[in-house]
């Protein structure tokens, strides 16, 4: 009975086997955007710039504080000989608020609202850099299995020509070195199996980084996404989209308003302020006030900061254009790769049939006596060669037009439409801009915080 139910056992697992569902090129996206560290990491830096903007916003309110001061104290008049000691409690409530800064606060949450979107820019570039990771990854492991499998079959050709050529020896048709030959070619063999294998695995670890776990049975890749139709036109798209070029933008803004602020710190402040004292000697005491403040004079700080805020901008801009001219290069150069694939794809086909019709026209004639064993394992290794060539540009164009896509700045969760939900930027951001206290908004907020797991 118990050697039935094992017999049972393993017949339903090899029936199950072949329906179990393969893995899909969009499966291992989902895996790596919601196991991705970096997109978390990126994340949670953006509710940090968020949180800079409810900083900021703070400033527009005013300050209360309370201070309770309690302590013994002696008073001792000598003319009269008096003198009065005892504890003393004293409590004390104000109010300060900014009047008019000039702009100051204005410009602060101007720069806290930049800040933001640059982050949000930086997350957008975390995710394209994920889920490349995950095709690449995906796509290496079927090169590798696939390579593997024809490391595999040449050890099997070449065993059988390493036996063919021992029987002709045996009958004395070939000498013993056409025996050493195809021995030293079976160890080759051998070896690039090793080493493909080897790959194979290195290329199993590199998915797990990308997407969380081992791969199981991949199913092949999927029609790879539309590209523009030229060159230029996905330039054009990629110096409007690409984060880097986006994120610049923004950080050139922030330069600027940066310098606004130097300017602006130049000017006075006003401030007004309300005070209540009360002592637990039933003397109490009200004060109101303004106050304008501005200094005279700094050793030149402020003067330097000026200065130090236009150098920023200046170096920003630069950057941006850097970024623009460096953009434009990723786009061609990943463009021009893609070309170069796609040649060599064909040239691929064309160089397999030829090698394959050698391969057969040299195994025929070595049957017959006019080839040698060399010629025969010759022609075999430019096959193998041919087909490993092949593999690996049919595996470069699929990458390639992931690379442009990556370049355009379009490779995302919602332009593959991948149909998961996102971290959504701007809902964390909603509802900490106003800078919530513990009210009914900020129980809102934790719920937004609950839900992202944080």
């Amino acid at each position: 009975m118990r050697r039935f139910l094992t017999v049972a056992v393993l017949a339903v697992s090899v029936l199950a086997a072949p329906l179990a569902q393969a893995e899909t090129l969009t499966d291992a996206f989902i895996a790596a955007y919601r196991n991705s560290n970096l997109i978390d990491k990126q994340a949670a830096t953006l509710r940090a710039a968020d949180e800079d903007v409810a900083q900021a916003m703070a400033t527009l309110r005013p300050i209360v504080e309370y201070t309770v001061t309690s302590g013994y104290g002696r008073t001792q008049m000598r003319a009269h000989g008096v003198f009065t000691d005892g504890f003393k409690t004293t409590f004390e409530l104000s109010a300060s608020m900014m009047l008019y800064d000039f702009g100051r606060r204005a410009i602060g949450i101007e720069i806290a609202r930049e800040s933001v979107l640059a982050t949000r820019e930086a997350l957008r570039r975390i995710e394209q850099e994920v889920l490349f990771a995950a095709v690449e990854s995906y796509v290496d492991v079927q090169v590798n299995s696939q390579l593997v499998a024809l490391r595999e079959s040449n050890v099997r050709l070449v065993t059988q020509e390493l036996r063919a050529a021992q029987d002709r020896f045996d009958v004395g048709e070939i000498t013993r070195t056409d025996v050493s030959i195809a021995d030293a070619r079976l160890a080759a063999a051998r070896a690039g199996l090793s080493a493909a294998q080897g790959n194979l695995l290195v290329a199993r670890e590199a998915y797990k980084a990308a997407t969380g776990a081992y791969p199981k049975r991949l199913s092949s890749p999927p029609k790879s996404p539309k590209l523009p139709k030229s060159m230029e036109a996905a330039r054009a798209v990629a110096l409007k989209s690409n984060p880097n070029i986006t994120q610049l933008q923004r950080v050139v803004t922030i330069n600027e308003l940066n310098m606004q602020l130097a300017e602006a710190n130049f000017m006075p402040t006003l401030s007004g302020s309300v005070a209540i004292d009360r002592t637990d000697r039933g003397i109490d005491s009200q004060s109101l006030g303004l106050r304008l403040n501005q200094q005279i004079y700094s050793g030149g700080a402020k003067a330097s900061k000026l200065r130090q805020s236009i150098a920023g901008r200046d170096g920003a801009r630069a950057d941006l254009a850097q970024a623009g001219v460096s953009v434009a290069e990723g786009v061609g150069n990943a463009w021009a790769a893609l070309t170069v694939a796609n040649a060599q794809v064909q040239a691929g086909d064309q160089q397999i049939r030829a090698a394959q019709t050698a391969f057969d026209g040299v195994r025929e004639e070595a049957s017959l006596g006019a080839r040698t064993t060399l010629d025969v394992l010759d022609a075999e290794q430019e096959l193998l060669d041919a087909r490993v060539t092949r593999v690996q540009a049919d595996a470069q164009r699929y990458l390639g037009v992931y690379q442009v896509l990556q370049a355009m700045g379009l490779l995302t969760v919602e332009h593959l439409g991948l149909g998961i939900p996102t971290y959504d930027p701007a809902q964390y951001y909603n509802a900490v801009k106003n800078a919530p206290v513990h009210t009914a908004r900020g129980k809102k907020l934790d719920k937004i915080l609950e839900k992202l797991g944080r």
